[in-house]
């Protein structure tokens, strides 16, 4: 496995454990208050591995992708990026 990789496997695994305890507050009927401020953290830890992900393929694959002499590798490149960004606002 690449060293790049390893950061968000890290996050992944924290996330996962994050998600092990809300299910523990659920079954020890948490305060409702307690366990929506760890979903909500859940939810951001997401998005920063969201962020990274992205971060990496903009300067990796999209960058390729926008060098290239191949018009139909740009197109696609652009066209992924806008359909991601139209699935966070559905």
């Amino acid at each position: 496995m690449s060293d790049d990789k390893q950061p968000l496997i890290n996050r992944l695994k924290s996330v996962e454990g994050h998600v092990r305890g809300v299910q523990r507050m659920l079954e020890d009927d948490a305060y409702c208050i307690d366990v929506l401020r760890q979903t909500l953290a859940i939810r951001r830890a997401l998005e920063k591995v969201d962020t990274l992900i992205l971060e990496r393929h903009l300067n990796t694959c999209v960058t390729d992708a926008l060098r290239s002499v191949d018009h139909s590798a740009r197109d696609n490149a652009i066209a992924e990026i806008l359909e991601i960004f139209a699935a966070t606002r559905d």
